[in-house]
C-alpha cells in the first residue's frame, strides 16, 4: 500500500503520466493481424510519409488508421503545441478487443461458429 495522503499519491501518479500526443481507436471492426500489416508499414516514419502510405494502401484497415493518424496529429498541434512537420510515429500497435460470436448454418443441421474479431488501435507521436 502506498504511503502518504491521497492527494499526494494522485499528484505523484499524474507526474508520471505520458505527455506524448496520441490517439486511440477502440472496438475497431478489424482483426489485430490485419491491422498490424498496415501498422508495421508506417511505424517509425514521419507523418507525411505515413499519410501517403495509408492513402494508397488497398487494405480496409488503412482507412481507419489514416483517420486515427490525422486525429493524433490534430491532438499534437492543438493540445501540445507541436509542429506537424517535425512529428513522427514513435509507437503504433493493435491490441485484441472483444470477439463477436455468430453461428453459420451448415449441412445436416450442423452449425459452425464465426468469430468477428475487434481490436483497439493506438498511435503515439513524438517530435524529432
Amino acid at each position: 500500500m502506498a504511503k502518504g495522503h491521497r492527494s499526494q499519491i494522485k499528484r505523484e501518479r499524474n507526474a508520471q503520466k505520458d505527455t506524448r500526443p496520441s490517439a486511440k481507436l477502440s472496438y475497431a471492426r478489424v482483426s489485430v493481424q490485419k491491422a498490424c500489416f498496415v501498422l508495421d508499414a508506417i511505424r517509425g516514419k514521419d507523418v507525411q510519409t505515413a499519410l501517403g502510405i495509408l492513402t494508397y494502401s488497398p487494405r480496409y484497415a488503412s482507412s481507419l488508421i489514416e483517420k486515427l493518424l490525422k486525429s493524433a496529429i490534430a491532438n499534437a498541434e492543438n493540445n501540445n503545441g507541436m509542429n506537424a512537420e517535425n512529428l513522427y510515429i514513435e509507437e503504433c500497435y493493435a491490441n485484441k478487443g472483444p470477439t463477436m460470436k455468430r453461428i453459420k448454418p451448415r449441412a445436416q443441421g450442423r452449425a459452425y461458429r464465426i468469430e468477428k474479431r475487434m481490436s483497439h488501435i493506438t498511435i503515439v507521436l513524438n517530435e524529432r
